[in-house]
């Protein structure tokens, strides 16, 4: 099975699946929903993929990238977390933050997954200001675009 079932009471974020009363096998529905926290808190990714990997743990988890093949086809941009020997496909929410283990750095999810690119360190010279204005301005941009400063 590579996509979780589809539960009629939902949570609105990550679809936990909910209770209801006199419902019979109530721990297949805790489980799933455990299965979901646990994939979710505090998430590390192992960086971005379009295909399963060969080898897996339970417990990790990819950044499902664009084109996305085999056991993840029609998963592009969602979080692909290996649970119980199957993988569990959680889409993006706005807001959304994970680390990328790969990347060494922290993704952004606002209408697409967002990271920070490198900022050139000024390199003194006769335009040393022009330069340490420039590496300002990139850092300033950086922290807007995980969200960590707002948009101008």
């Amino acid at each position: 099975m590579t996509d979780s079932v589809t539960f009629d009471a939902t949570s609105p974020r990550y679809t936990l699946p909910l209770l209801f009363q006199g419902q019979a096998q109530k721990e297949f529905f805790i489980n799933e929903a455990l299965f979901r926290l646990d994939a979710l808190l505090h998430i590390a990714i192992e960086g971005e993929a379009a295909a399963p990997p060969a080898s897996v743990d339970d417990g990790q988890a990819w950044l499902v990238g664009a084109g996305a093949t085999g056991e993840w086809a029609g998963h592009d941009e969602a979080l692909a977390c290996r649970q119980g020997g199957q993988w569990l496909f959680v889409p993006p929410q706005e807001g959304l933050r994970v680390y990328d283990i790969a990347a060494a750095q922290e993704r952004f999810f606002q209408t697409g997954w967002k990271k920070t690119q490198s900022v050139q360190e000024p390199n003194g010279g006769a335009v040393v200001d022009i330069e340490a204005r420039a590496a300002v301005t990139q850092l300033v941009t950086a922290l807007q675009v995980l969200g960590m400063l707002p948009g101008a």
